[in-house]
């Protein structure tokens, strides 16, 4: 007997035992256990691979090996999902949010397999990326492929991709509070009681697995030592401002470096280059190797003199002003090695790297003041956690994440008041300039962005694919009206399309055109040709449903025909689109 069968008889026993609200929250339960399996799978993996390569290293003197390592684990990278599993998709959160907006939440199941083996390799051999990224788009992967199983319709497909990355952010941080502002801020999924509840089950249930699995020292946490003051609360307004421009920075090098590396049509060719510059950078900075979290324990345990550690500079932890400007620098670098690993053909995302980039920040600016001598000492610490919000807020355009994410990592909120200030201010000053996130600047620009608005939402998810009419009969551009009689005599449409013989399209006939002349046989013999008309206007199968709508206000049309390459593929219609438009909205509402 076929799996099909027993998921069918198992739907038919659930639906008879167990509503809908309540399945959606045991599976959601389901997703975050076994997202959190996959963040305790990826955290080891790396852990191990990288104690296996440096655990020899020693601090005071250079390691080559530095320069070699995240090449290897590029080349690793690409061969894995190459040849042996074959995944061709983009990675990471925009392949989610496309996903959501334009494939009905249709994820493949082998993403949490190639997300987790691919970014293993890339980070375990010293790739500068986050985690946080591929564990995501696994649990989303396992959300949609559930959904998928179990044949549910959108809104609870969508609803159980959350969860997965609901369930893969509390897994990698322990932070469950974080995980669900994520999934509604990101994801931007509904905050209605039909979503809460899931995502709250699967982002605990994954946060318990990995604190019950994972050793300690695996896991992401920092101690705040000092209560933050309010005489310091000028610098963290200047620290929000910094953040939010070190965010624009960091967006605008990203994409600057992945439009120079696309134009490397070669796989192979361009990871050697990726891989020599970012091997090259990493033996400059060593501090660049992996996630960079270990580089953030440093600063807030108060042994910041180990950033130079295996580095060309070690001789100068000591010199104040030549500290600060080796800071900037790897601040300033974060971004670039980041972008290098992952146009080389690595896996990974942008998560740690920014997060890392405003620690260096928050450092920075916090031992510049100091050194000054002209103020009360700054904690350099608080700034540090402070700065790694405001930046991560900035790039993410996700203010709430970032703060929470601080706040739960630190396991208190003593740092509260100034991760809002200076996260608020870092947001409202990226936003000034760059209107999208790292995140949602290219689905944006092509359309492919659902949002908050719902008549956008609906818009952004239909599919114009979905409501073309394609059973019109179209009839050959050399025929007559009595020819015309006979297939208006078989058809229940009042338009009838006009071809040539490759299907190109040449106008269309109303019989509302014709209706005096079809009862008079004396006309039969008329070439269609004189009744022909051509529409103002057509659509393509590759238009969004939002220029579709333009085109039908702009013409006052109720049938618009759709042209591919100049060929007749069929027609849309008003009324079935605003009958698909209902259903779809009513799909993409969370509220039950």
């Amino acid at each position: 007997m076929s799996s099909k069968v027993y998921i069918g008889r198992f739907l038919i026993w659930r639906q008879a035992h167990i509503s809908d609200r309540y399945f959606i929250i045991i599976l959601s339960a389901l997703i975050g256990f076994l997202s959190g399996m996959a963040a305790y799978f990826l955290k080891s993996v790396v852990f191990y691979i990288e104690d296996l390569l440096t655990a020899e290293f020693r601090i005071q003197s250079l390691n080559y090996w530095y320069a070699v390592y995240p090449a290897i684990g590029i080349f690793l990278t690409i061969i894995l999902l190459k040849f042996l599993i074959r995944d061709k998709d983009t990675h990471g959160i925009p392949r989610i949010l496309y996903v959501i907006s334009r494939l009905d939440g249709k994820m493949k199941f082998r993403k949490v397999f190639s997300s987790l083996f691919g970014s293993s390799l890339t980070a375990g051999f010293g790739g500068s990326i986050g985690l946080e990224s591929p564990i995501i788009s696994s649990g989303a992967s396992i959300g949609s492929s559930i959904a998928q199983g179990l044949r549910l319709n959108y809104r609870y497909t969508t609803l159980l991709i959350g969860c997965g990355a609901a369930g893969a952010i509390a897994s990698i941080f322990t932070t469950p509070i974080a995980a669900v502002i994520f999934s509604l801020e990101v994801l931007m999924l509904d905050l209605t009681t039909a979503s809460i509840i899931p995502l709250l089950m699967a982002s605990v249930t994954g946060a318990i697995t990995t604190k019950l699995l994972l050793a300690e020292n695996m896991l992401v946490h920092f101690k705040v030592t000092q209560e933050f003051a309010v005489s310091d609360i000028p610098f963290f307004v200047l620290l929000g401002i910094l953040a939010g421009l070190l965010s624009l920075y960091f967006n605008r090098m990203h994409f600057a470096i992945a439009k120079q590396a696309g134009k490397i049509s070669n796989i192979w060719v361009r990871a050697a280059i990726c891989g020599v510059a970012l091997g090259l950078l990493i033996f400059i900075f060593p501090t660049l190797y992996g996630e960079g979290y270990d580089t953030i324990s440093m600063i807030v345990s108060g042994n910041s003199a180990e950033l130079l550690n295996n580095s060309f500079f070690y001789s100068y932890r000591d010199h104040a002003w030549v500290f600060i400007v080796l800071i900037v620098g790897m601040m300033l670098l974060k971004v670039i090695a980041t972008t290098l690993t992952t146009e080389g053909g690595g896996i990974g995302g942008i998560f740690a790297p920014s997060a890392v980039t405003g620690g260096f920040m928050g450092f920075a600016f916090a031992r510049f003041v100091n050194d000054l001598k002209l103020f009360a000492p700054l904690h350099e610490g608080n700034f540090t956690l402070v700065g790694m919000a405001g930046v991560l807020g900035g790039v993410l355009h996700a203010p709430l994440t970032a703060i929470f994410l601080i706040a739960e990592m630190t396991s208190g909120y003593e740092l509260i008041v100034p991760l809002m200030l200076a996260t608020a201010i870092s947001f409202f000053t990226i936003k000034t300039f760059d209107p999208h996130s790292i995140f949602t600047r290219q689905l944006a620009l092509r359309g492919d962005l659902i949002s908050k608005d719902k008549d956008q939402t609906v818009l952004t998810v239909l599919n114009i694919k979905s409501v073309i009419d394609r059973d019109i009969t179209t009839i050959g551009k050399d025929g007559t009206l009595g020819d015309l009689t006979h297939v208006i005599a078989k058809s229940k449409r009042n338009m009838f399309p006009v071809v040539d013989k490759k299907q190109r399209f040449l106008g269309v006939i109303d019989m509302n055109d014709i209706r005096a002349d079809m009862f008079d046989p004396a006309k039969y013999d008329t070439p269609l040709q004189h009744y022909i008309i051509q529409p103002l206007d057509h659509v393509s199968s590759t238009d969004s449903m939002k220029a579709v709508m333009h085109k039908f206000n702009k013409t006052g049309y109720y049938n618009l025909p759709v042209i591919d390459n100049g060929k007749y593929v069929g027609f849309v219609s008003r009324a079935h689109v605003l009958n698909a438009y209902r259903q779809t909205l009513k799909d993409v509402s969370q509220e039950e």
